[in-house]
């Protein structure tokens, strides 16, 4: 979906950003921009919230098996069983 800026101000505001950034283009200088935004507004996340994203993913992996050796795996995978 193409993003169209009708705004003269926002179309300056991106020229501005393009010519400091020495991007190519302005869809370019938007699209860092946007990234770096985003990565700021994540990080000023509270904690329990950053962290909602990781236990659902979790939660979707099921229950964990209550008699796995974790020592005996590694032990294993290294080889020294």
């Amino acid at each position: 979906m193409a993003l169209f800026i009708r705004d003269a101000e926002v179309d300056a505001l991106a020229e501005e950003v393009r010519k400091l950034t020495k991007t190519r283009t302005k869809t370019e200088a938007v699209r860092q921009a946007l990234r770096t935004q985003l990565a700021q507004a994540r990080r000023i996340l509270p904690v329990n919230e950053r962290l909602a994203r990781s236990k659902a993913l979790a939660d979707a992996m099921g229950p964990s098996d209550p008699t796995f050796d974790m020592k005996a795996y590694t032990d294993e995978m290294w080889g020294e069983a």
